[in-house]
């Protein structure tokens, strides 16, 4: 690997690129997948996926003619060459950090990007809406979808593909299999093939052997449809994709280029081949021997140093929230046999992976199918079982419909361990847990915790699998509880209690999740100026502790809630109560939620800051609340 990059400094803009000659972009190449590991090195990030695509990147922005023609990466952690080709390497060094560039395709930071996406699977039904609106309009630019094979597992990519098929639009996908999940090997037979399948005499045959089956019985031209259809699909392995409509092109080998130009250059020039897929087969992590050596292939990493691959992770002070779920799961499931354990592709980032080592028979990763994961769940507990479903807050938002109509309406008790709640820094916006207190708590009967610590974390796994009668959700951040001692017992704690760490007279900060510990720092604060305060933690956002509120508002002049949440959530379920229950007269009430903004990335504690919900937030609303400054107090007489 070397440092200099003389035909990459060459590039600001993909037209730069298509100005070399295509004997040039193999060391075009080379030197971005160069630039891009010594950037992420710099920043940490998604760095294997990115590897995988770098020969798929530099042929794509030079067979196509970019940003006329939308290029669209799916999830978008493979984004990161398509960004140094796009205008951007200056700042690459500024990926997932407050201020710099997104870890993800984002509308807003470039016109390179016609797609935001950090989600999977969106792809084929953005590309499909582009081409179809460009039909509409009477245009002529090409729309090109780079879906990966993982995200294929998605129902919505086949629902995208179904209506593709049908319409008939011109659009291109590119299934960028990194996992030898589909495809047998490829070598140069299987690359002739696909120059072949993809060139215009093949698809100048094709038609005039369809017109001339056309005069034959019906009966005839069917058979040479399937004739075709079937000897290519047995060649080629695209026989489903065929019978969804698509014309199918490869396995291709992802990292030669002399078989990627000429397939993309065929493809682009058959204008009326309609929906077209292009199977593409790469490696995740090639060119950078520690990432094609490691088990994740590097797909996401902090920091690193680029010789060895080492990277500079600081040692936990305290286990991960994940890990701590995972394990006492594991642990309640030894005597428990009906416990379940179910993630939507992602067993290491939701603990599941620790319950699958000691109870494989009763794990299951679905793939990226959170609707499905949902409904499975149901149906599990309908038979008896007491299934928790391990998914992130964002993630679930894509199961809401059978969180709503298969799991609540039905009373079936599904267990949602709903990790990645609140901010979560450098993945930002779409991967920010804001809402899932909102669009949980509008829901009748179900029983929604946030624990503050990790011990309570512990507890709470106990409590949900006691509750056999409705749905629960435990909702828990990303990242390392407090350090607090872990019960070696967990126990279930009584539903809809909440419990009082502190003892004041003035001001109550009732606070749901993990800001407790800013509530208990901002009641330090202001006891030193003057006004002591109650702080409690509630728990559970739903059913809320009604005896504990109404204490609460009734002994205190200020009622502070804290949640790491957007509006609608905690809050709203306890001022509700005090309204029902006419306790406001007298009181002053300050709600503490996330802002009505999507946040860009940045370290959590600012975004926190950002929001309001530290502990200066905390004491500059009861200051607020109190009339009195930032320095001055003095302890008020509480309510009688």
């Amino acid at each position: 690997m070397t440092d200099a990059t003389p035909l990459l400094d060459q590039i600001t803009v993909p037209a730069d690129l298509r100005k070399l000659d295509s004997s040039q972009l193999r060391q075009v190449a080379d030197e971005l997948r160069s630039a891009t590991i010594r950037a992420v090195s710099q920043t940490g990030g998604h760095l294997g996926a990115g590897l995988g695509v770098v020969e798929l990147t530099v042929a794509l922005h030079y067979v196509y003619n970019t940003p006329a023609d939308r290029l669209i990466w799916d999830v978008g952690h493979q984004c990161y060459p398509h960004k140094i080709l796009t205008g951007r390497r200056e700042r690459i060094n500024t990926l997932r950090q407050g201020g710099g560039l997104s870890g993800f395709t984002k509308r807003a930071e470039s016109e390179y990007d016609p797609f935001g996406a950090a989600h999977s699977s969106t792809s084929i039904s953005a590309g499909l809406g582009m081409a179809v609106a460009r039909d509409l309009k009477g245009g002529d630019n090409h729309v090109v979808a780079v879906i990966g094979d993982g995200a294929m597992s998605a129902g919505m990519a086949y629902e995208a593909m179904n209506n593709a098929g049908a319409t008939n639009s011109r659009l291109t996908v590119i299934l960028n299999d990194n996992d030898m999940s589909i495809a047998p090997p490829v070598g140069a037979m299987s690359a002739y093939l696909s120059r072949l399948l993809s060139s215009k005499s093949y698809l100048s045959l094709r038609e005039i052997g369809k017109h001339i089956a056309e005069r034959f019985p019906r009966q005839f031209e069917r058979a040479v449809e399937k004739a075709e259809e079937f000897a290519r699909g047995f060649v080629t392995g695209g026989t489903l994709f065929e019978e969804m409509g698509f014309y199918y092109v490869g396995p291709i080998d992802g990292h030669n280029l002399e078989h990627l130009l000429p397939v993309l250059k065929n493809v682009r020039g058959a204008r009326d081949a309609g929906p077209v897929l292009i199977h593409v087969v790469t490696q995740k992590g090639k060119g950078y021997g520690p990432a094609e050596n490691s088990a994740d292939k590097y797909h996401g990493v902090a920091k690193f140093d680029v010789v060895t691959g080492a990277q500079h992770k600081p040692k936990p002070n305290a286990p991960a929230y994940q890990n701590v779920f995972g394990e006492v799961l594991s642990k309640l499931a030894e005597t428990d046999d009906k416990i379940v354990a179910i993630t939507a592709a992602m067993p290491s980032g939701t603990g599941v992976n620790l319950f699958e080592k000691a109870h494989p028979e009763r794990t299951f990763d679905v793939g990226i199918a959170e609707q499905h994961a949902v409904t499975f769940a149901a149906g599990l507990a309908s038979e008896g079982y007491r299934p928790f479903a391990a998914i992130y807050s964002t993630f679930l938002q894509r199961g809401y419909d059978q969180v709503v109509h298969d799991v609540a309406i039905q009373k079936l008790p599904v267990r949602f361990a709903i990790d990645r709640a609140g901010y979560v820094g450098a993945d930002g916006q779409t991967h920010c847990g804001a809402f899932d207190l909102a669009y949980l708590c509008c829901l009748p009967d179900f029983v929604v915790m946030a624990p503050s610590d990790e011990a309570e974390l512990a507890h709470m796994v106990a409590t949900a699998v006691g509750i056999d009668d409705r749905p629960s959700a435990i909702r828990y951040p990303r990242g390392e509880g407090t350090g607090v001692e872990m019960p070696e017992t967990p126990k279930a704690l009584e539903i809809g209690k909440g419990r009082i760490l502190r003892e004041g007279k003035t001001v109550a900060i009732l606070s749901l999740g993990t800001r407790l510990q800013d509530a208990l720092s901002a009641a330090d604060d202001l006891a030193v100026r003057g006004f002591s305060a109650t702080v409690a933690d509630a728990r559970f956002a739903k059913p809320i502790d009604t005896a504990l509120v109404r204490r609460l508002a009734e002994t205190h002049d200020v009622l502070i809630t804290v949640e790491e949440g957007s509006i609608g959530g905690f809050s709203a379920q306890v001022l509700d109560f005090l309204t029902r229950n006419d306790l406001l007269q007298g009181l002053k009430l300050r709600t503490l939620y996330m802002p009505d903004a999507f946040l860009d990335q940045e370290k959590p504690a600012v975004q926190v800051a950002q929001a309001g919900l530290d502990s200066a937030g905390i004491v500059a609303a009861a200051l607020s609340a109190l009339g009195a400054d930032r320095t001055d107090g003095a302890e008020k007489p509480a309510r009688a």
